[in-house]
């Protein structure tokens, strides 16, 4: 296995995403098919409910953010169904599965290429609270694909162009959600 044909692996799944986030004819609240309305995925109904203090830091984020609840959960909707932000930002337990208490709060890249890739990312920030960029630089990675500065984004980051009304939405929900005092 050589160096292009992990690049041409990460193309292809980028190219999966954002076909499945342009074509998509699901919407938030509606069920997958197969499912009953309200059944949602077996990892995130084993999801933790929110403590009292992450729960009104939710609700203070949500006010402060201007956002409706419509566009956070379609942020939420595209964060966790659609592009998968939580399978590499999200830290996982010994077993592998993602853990609850530390949604999206950052977490050491569990995947590794076949082949080195040069500038291979070994940490995803964290996205709970939207800590560490301002809106426009996020509009501009998930709108232009490039990093926050216009830098190029490290693999295995994927390369979004998204619609302004999607970014927006993500950043609503990633900015409701609420921050962790732990790094991962």
């Amino acid at each position: 296995m050589d160096k292009p044909f992990g690049v041409l692996v990460i193309v292809l799944a980028m190219f999966v995403t954002i076909g499945a986030l342009a074509t998509s004819s699901l919407t938030p609240g509606d069920p997958r098919p197969g499912e009953q309305r309200g059944a949602t995925g077996a990892e995130h109904a084993a999801a933790k409910p929110p403590s009292s203090a992450s729960a009104l830091q939710s609700s203070a984020n949500r006010a402060a953010s201007g956002a409706s609840s419509a566009e956070i959960e379609r942020g939420k909707y595209l964060v966790e169904n659609v592009a998968m932000c939580v399978e590499c930002h999200t830290p996982r337990d010994s077993q592998g599965a993602l853990r609850k208490d530390a949604w999206l709060a950052g977490a050491p890249i569990w995947i590794r290429p076949v082949a080195p890739i040069q500038n291979w990312a070994d940490h995803a920030p964290s996205l709970a609270g939207w800590p560490s960029f301002t809106e426009e630089q996020g509009e501009r990675i998930l709108e232009k694909g490039t990093g926050p500065e216009g830098e190029e984004l490290r693999p295995p980051m994927h390369i979004y162009h998204m619609k302004h009304e999607d970014a927006k939405a993500i950043i609503a929900y990633l900015k409701s959600l609420p921050r962790s005092s732990q790094t991962y």
